[in-house]
């Protein structure tokens, strides 16, 4: 005797295993009438299984996608957490087989539901990473929904309204144009075209309190680039150090030293002065003492001290 269990799995298996077959046709396979077919697929159905039926005589059961996902049953957040996870393995190249890393996920929107899919790939779509960046700390996200929010607004170019919380805790109401979605040094970010300053913006999830789609859409510029949009905007952004370099060279050469994102270039006819905010000093003293070309630091005051410091303790080093 087969347990009403083990007829539920037989129908779904039929079903897995032809696109399209009638009433009767599971009936005759299972010997049972097409009462308890009904019955089966009913009950299918209520566990969220997304079957559809054809009424009349040339109707008949299919499954649609979803349909490999049993008996697994993932549900909405555990399919994006895997799916999410397989594409971050791949942007930061950790030494698993690219192959199986693409065949994975793959496999896993191939059989996951419609609607599942659409937030997938709206997540691969909008989601930039920088992985030349080590990871030194996890996101710190207060609702993981709104990434999934705004990586659909991305994708379908909707407006959205967001209250956003500042550095210094003053909280606004935004109108925003979501371009694009960037995780950056432990940090996720939205940047996008702000309503209310009538400029783009960019702004950290964790600081985010709520996000609501609205109906007006809008159009995006092809050329635009997130990951240098938001790169750019956080070495101008207000910092311990306020930089200001002469670098007797040009633009293309001082940019085989530095990024194009790590600061603000402005070619004079002295050389490139060379801007941005920074909270550290270290790493760029030691930068500008390998360039291949003369730098005078305008400011801050603190880096010429350091660099005096660096100079010192290599001649010391030097001595006999």
């Amino acid at each position: 005797m087969y347990s009403p269990t083990a007829r539920l799995l037989a129908v779904l298996e039929l079903l897995q295993s032809n696109k399209r077959m009638s009433g009767m046709e599971i009936a005759d396979r299972l010997e049972v009438d097409p009462r308890t077919v009904r019955r089966y697929i009913a009950t299918l159905q209520d566990m969220g299984i997304p079957i559809e039926g054809e009424r009349g005589p040339l109707g008949a059961y299919t499954l649609q996608r979803g349909h490999r996902l049993p008996p697994l049953l993932y549900n909405e957040e555990e399919a994006i957490a895997l799916s999410l996870g397989l594409i971050v393995l791949r942007a930061f190249h950790f030494p698993v087989d690219v192959v199986a890393v693409e065949g994975a996920l793959a496999k896993t929107e191939r059989v996951i539901p419609e609607i599942i899919f659409r937030r997938v790939q709206s997540l691969r779509n909008a989601i930039v990473f920088n992985p030349s960046i080590y990871i030194t700390q996890p996101p710190d996200l207060a609702h993981n929904q709104f990434l999934v929010r705004l990586s659909a607004a991305v994708q379908d170019r909707q407006r959205v309204q967001i209250r956003y919380h500042s550095s210094e805790g003053k909280v606004t109401e935004r109108w925003l144009d979501p371009y694009g979605l960037v995780y950056n040094e432990g940090y996720w970010y939205t940047v996008g075209y702000c309503h209310l300053r009538h400029d783009m913006r960019t702004f950290r999830l964790d600081r985010i309190n709520d996000v609501v789609p609205l109906p007006e859409t809008f159009e995006r510029h092809n050329d635009f680039d997130p990951l240098e949009h938001v790169l750019r905007s956080i070495a101008l952004s207000p910092s311990t150090y306020h930089v200001e370099i002469v670098l007797y060279t040009s633009i293309e050469t001082a940019q085989t030293v530095f990024l194009p994102t790590d600061g603000a270039f402005e070619q004079k006819e002295e050389g490139v002065i060379f801007r941005r905010n920074i909270a550290e000093l270290d790493w760029l003293a030691y930068l500008l003492l390998n360039a291949p070309f003369r730098v005078r630091v305008i400011h801050p005051p603190e880096l010429r001290q350091k660099l005096r410091e660096i100079s010192t303790r290599a001649l010391e080093m030097s001595l006999d």
